[in-house]
């Protein structure tokens, strides 16, 4: 059995070849193939023996690019001329392709107040589900997530309800993730935000979005 792990700051993505992982539930099973994602602070609960690994979170010295591996498992997704952007927890970062090649790349890690992680956290401090944030015309522009965290404050003091107030700092996500990947007609969607509607469907309100999930760096790390 083969183990190839993306270890996000929040998430880890896992596949298995062949066999089934102990004490873990796939939520993805394809032909030879198990997915698992669990919370990436229960890896040190497992003794798994990884044969590639990418993310902020692997914890050992085998280690891939991950821009690499976004472009290799993002290529069975896409078509020839394409941008596709992992936007997660912790980073952002994007890659176009022209004719079937590598054509540019973009990788925001120096910022991450306005990714998932804050997301996460505003979710968690108004008693919210990421199901109760729906797409709002209106959205904050977010050039630094601190003074959006003070929009929603200022909102919600002002009396609009805390979904309310959430979604549109989410709509302002989408938007500074369209423009970070240099405004592209179409954009493929890789990440935990995939299953963040109210992020797509912002999305959705500047291009056309296609969702290829959140396992594709960890697709990219399977080189068989």
């Amino acid at each position: 059995m083969a183990l190839y792990l993306d270890a996000g700051t929040t998430y880890s993505k896992i596949i298995s070849t062949n066999e089934t992982v102990d004490r873990l539930s796939p939520v993805k099973i394809r032909e030879n193939m198990n997915y698992y994602l669990l919370e990436s602070k229960r890896l040190k609960d497992f003794d798994l023996n990884i044969k590639s690994a990418c993310g902020h979170m692997t914890g050992s010295d085998i280690h891939e690019n991950e821009i690499i591996a976004l472009a290799k498992g993002a290529k069975k997704y896409i078509e020839d001329n394409a941008t596709v952007l992992d936007l997660g927890s912790r980073d952002a970062k994007w890659i176009s392709f022209k004719d079937g090649k590598f054509s540019d790349m973009d990788w925001n890690m120096s910022c991450a107040s306005s990714t998932g992680a804050t997301v996460e956290m505003l979710l968690k401090f108004y008693d919210l589900d990421v199901s109760d944030l729906k797409f709002n015309t209106e959205k904050f522009n977010i050039t630094c997530g601190i003074f959006g965290l003070e929009k929603i404050m200022d909102s919600i003091s002002n009396g609009e309800d805390a979904s309310v107030a959430v979604s549109k700092f989410v709509h302002g996500i989408a938007y500074n993730a369209w423009n970070f990947a240099k405004k592209p007609e179409k954009l493929y969607l890789s990440g935990g935000f995939c299953e963040n509607k109210c992020l797509v469907d912002s999305l959705k309100n500047y291009c056309e979005v296609v969702l290829i999930g959140r396992f594709v760096l960890c697709e990219g790390l399977i080189d068989e």
